[in-house]
């Protein structure tokens, strides 16, 4: 997943989905791939869905959840 500026169209920040994810409860939860309704945004958050084994995708089981600075 990648954020773009809007002005000149730069990288701003860059993240891979398909890895293992530190969680809010410490469950062991890993990312896959992209695919579906798409990303949602609310007060300067980012909320991906991500594992989609449909269609040959990468398996996975987290909702990531990114600031605007990727953290």
């Amino acid at each position: 997943m990648r954020a773009y500026d809007s002005k000149d169209g730069a990288i701003l920040w860059d993240f891979d989905t398909g890895g293992p994810c530190k969680t809010v409860n410490g469950v062991e939860a890993r990312g896959g791939s992209l695919d579906g309704g798409g990303s949602g945004d609310r007060r300067g958050m980012l909320f991906v869905n991500s594992g989609y084994v449909i269609w040959g995708g990468m398996p996975g089981n987290v909702l990531l959840a990114l600031s605007v600075e990727c953290k």
